[in-house]
């Protein structure tokens, strides 16, 4: 998916997004040379949306079990971000072109943190 998009406060706008389905990733390149690459399970369980981050830090789910999970469908939500859809259906997040370059820049501190409070709560990756 190609995109056209107007400058967001001066962060970096997407140029490009690409899902692979048999690497089960989605990879972004930003207009400033930066790529990244997200895996599903990743974008799954840091979703934006109120159902995985609640309202605040408190109310943060962390969601076991998602290993396997697939993007099925990348929808454009106006010229500032993707809603992303889900084959275990979840489809409430939207993830902004800001949230996804800070998901990106920070990829492995929040991987990292995610899997660290999976193995506090004795809570697995696997479904």
């Amino acid at each position: 998916m190609s995109l056209d998009v107007y400058e967001e406060a001066g962060r970096p706008q997407p140029t490009e997004i690409r899902l692979n389905s048999a690497e089960r990733t989605l990879e972004v390149d930003f207009e400033n040379g930066r790529s990244f690459a997200f895996t599903h399970e990743f974008l799954r369980v840091e979703s934006p949306s109120a159902e995985v981050k609640g309202h605040g830090p408190s109310q943060r789910q962390y969601v076991p079990g998602k290993i396997g999970v697939a993007i099925t469908e990348i929808e454009p939500v106006g010229n500032y971000a993707v809603r992303l859809k889900f084959d275990d259906g979840h489809n409430t997040g939207i993830f902004s072109w800001s949230y996804l370059y800070e998901c990106g820049d920070r990829y492995e501190e929040i991987w990292d943190a995610y899997c660290e409070e999976l193995d506090r709560r004795g809570l697995s990756r696997e479904g």
